[in-house]
């Protein structure tokens, strides 16, 4: 396939906006990484009026995708971890065009994951733990099992995400494959869920009581950027978080997670009169000392 996509990912790399182009072939029959396709053409530019332009192509049995994606899309996905597959592609995709070595810097970065991307990406990850966590709670408590369950498994996703992290590695889409490595104890956790001949409800109560102590013992890193970001003037409404640049990546997790802080005494609410008696705004401020 890569000679009959030849002449179009050299029509895009002649173009002064394109600053890389990536090839990934399908590894297994079936390929979810690929999304079914032989073969996928990333083009990355450096903008565009459409941040995601897709096409297919056909050739005798072959199919091909070509995905033109922009840089801001891209850093998006790194990111927020929307994508998962785009770190695959990035890693063992085969670079045919590199304007100024980006790919290449961008795959050692990567795999460096500065602290500072590695903080908000932790943030963000932790935000969604903490709504899997509880979501999940509460269908165990209504004893709704199996979508507690589902809950639980997602919740150690994320807990097993925030493990590689904390290694200064870039979660992986086989990341199971790197905690077994890495922390064998979340391992141990998530095997105890799918493995264990204890009844649904048991297995559920032992996790919950098992994930709550990961997840004190991570509050604080997870915690890091949010706070560094509040820190940066006394009180905020929940407007001005929500609009706040970093913060708006953390999406409908945002406000979950102010209240898990101000839970865990990382933050504190200052009430502001309003008009209406017995009626306050809520401010949020950083706590100065945490416990």
């Amino acid at each position: 396939m890569e000679q009959l996509l030849r002449p179009i990912y050299q029509e895009r790399a002649s173009h002064p906006n394109t600053i890389g182009v990536i090839l990934i072939e399908k590894r297994e029959e079936v390929s979810p990484i690929t999304d079914t396709f032989d073969t996928i053409l990333l083009i990355i530019t450096r903008k565009s009026d459409r941040p995601v332009f897709t096409k297919h192509y056909t050739f005798k049995d072959k199919k091909a995708a070509m995905h033109i994606i922009t840089e801001k899309q891209l850093n998006k996905w790194l990111l927020v971890g929307t994508n998962k597959k785009i770190v695959d592609w990035l890693f063992f995709g085969k670079v045919l065009f590199d304007r100024n070595e980006y790919l290449s810097n961008l795959k050692k970065e990567l795999k460096e994951f500065p602290f500072y991307g590695r903080k908000i990406k932790m943030g963000i990850e932790f935000a969604k733990l903490i709504r899997r966590y509880l979501e999940g709670k509460v269908c165990f408590e209504e004893k709704n099992y199996l979508d507690a369950y589902n809950h639980v498994v997602e919740s150690l996703h994320h807990l097993a995400r925030l493990a590689v992290m904390d290694k200064g590695l870039y979660p992986e889409v086989t990341v199971w494959s790197q905690v077994k490595q890495i922390d064998p104890a979340i391992y141990k956790l998530y095997e105890e869920l799918i493995t264990s001949e204890e009844s649904l409800d048991k297995r559920l109560e032992l996790l919950f009581l098992a994930s709550e102590f990961f997840i004190h013992s991570r509050t604080a890193d997870g915690a890091t950027h949010v706070i560094e970001v509040m820190s940066q003037k006394d009180f905020w409404t929940i407007q001005e978080l929500h609009e706040q640049e970093e913060l708006k990546n953390y999406s409908v997790n945002l406000e979950v997670f102010i209240e898990y802080l101000i839970d865990k005494g990382y933050i504190s609410v200052e009430r502001v009169e309003t008009k209406g008696n017995n009626i306050y705004h809520r401010d949020y401020k950083v706590e100065e000392i945490v416990d």
